[in-house]
């Protein structure tokens, strides 16, 4: 919960975005779009809280997104932080430096899996998908650029279901999306989550709720005041945990869903989608600017943004 010593000197609005779709393009897993970066640099310079909220690895964001926001025009001890791998991997960073990742170790998959997948990916899969080597806790595949989307999917619904099979034989349960099989263990101790372009088979601890919390921690951990106004977004119906989190623990959110075609959910608080179709990156630089302009002119403790 928020109190007032945190909402007098807070950061005018927190950010927790989802990489892949908002910021990364999927097709080209890129910082596509121009202004993304430059919204980045300029909310992150004018005070906002930036946290990216992902499935992926620190070396992705270390790599892509990191280059992009900086070279947007990100000022000298402005800080933005990423929360990878679900909650499991985390780290700050500014214009000029970047800290080491810090990990879960208790969320992390067992050797013995992870070494199962990357076999079973060079033996069977390796047409259609490659083994994330960068991964620290997690395991994920991820779709070859160049494949189609229609065949990667095709692959992907086989490959998940080996592994589904080789973690019951492994003594686990397992869930995969609403089919759960508790197997010997008797819990789940293992979850699938295949997105568009890529599965992450995990600890089934993480979420993107687990990230939100991370985000909240760092920032007290760093002595920065909690904003009350949040913005959430995402491109998949479990981004929605973020906003969930939030609002459960007293904050003012929004989540903006940039690929609203899997169905906006029932919600306590505000969903947002783009106007005219727009999907992924595209529809997330609309918000990204509308959040500069509120920003650069205080508005968001006034009441009168209730669509930003």
């Amino acid at each position: 919960m928020t109190s007032l010593a945190e909402t007098v000197s807070a950061p005018p609005v927190g950010l927790l975005l989802d990489v892949d779709g908002p910021i990364a393009s999927p097709d080209t897993r890129t910082v596509r779009l121009e202004s993304v970066a430059s919204d980045l640099a300029a909310l992150a310079n004018a005070g906002a809280l930036v946290v990216f909220n992902t499935g992926r690895a620190a070396a992705f964001i270390r790599d892509v997104v990191v280059p992009a926001v900086r070279g947007a025009g990100l000022e000298p001890g402005r800080r933005l932080w990423a929360v990878c791998e679900k909650g499991a991997v985390w780290f700050g960073f500014d214009a000029e430096s970047m800290d080491e990742p810090e990990v879960d170790g208790a969320l992390a998959m067992e050797e013995s899996l992870e070494r199962w997948v990357d076999e079973r990916v060079a033996e069977r899969y390796a047409d259609t998908m490659f083994f994330d080597r960068e991964k620290l806790a997690m395991i994920s595949v991820e779709q070859i650029i160049e494949v189609p989307r229609a065949a990667y999917h095709e692959a992907q619904a086989r490959f998940d279901d080996d592994v589904f099979e080789q973690v019951l034989a492994m003594g686990g349960g397992v869930q995969r999306e609403k089919v759960v099989d508790l197997g010997r263990a008797g819990r789940v101790t293992v979850r699938i989550d295949p997105t568009i372009i890529s599965t992450d088979i995990e600890h089934p601890s993480l979420g993107k709720d687990l990230g939100a919390q991370r985000a909240i921690l760092l920032a007290r951990e760093h002595g920065l005041a909690i904003p009350h106004h949040w913005r959430t977004m995402g491109d998949s119906r479990s981004d929605y945990a973020m906003a969930d989190w939030l609002h459960a623990n007293g904050y003012s959110a929004a989540h903006i869903d940039v690929r609203p075609a899997d169905g906006v959910p029932e919600t306590p608080y505000p969903v947002l989608t783009a106007d005219g179709g727009l999907i992924h990156d595209d529809a997330a630089a609309v918000f990204l600017t509308r959040w500069r302009a509120i920003t650069a002119e205080s508005r968001w403790d006034d009441g009168s943004t209730p669509d930003a």
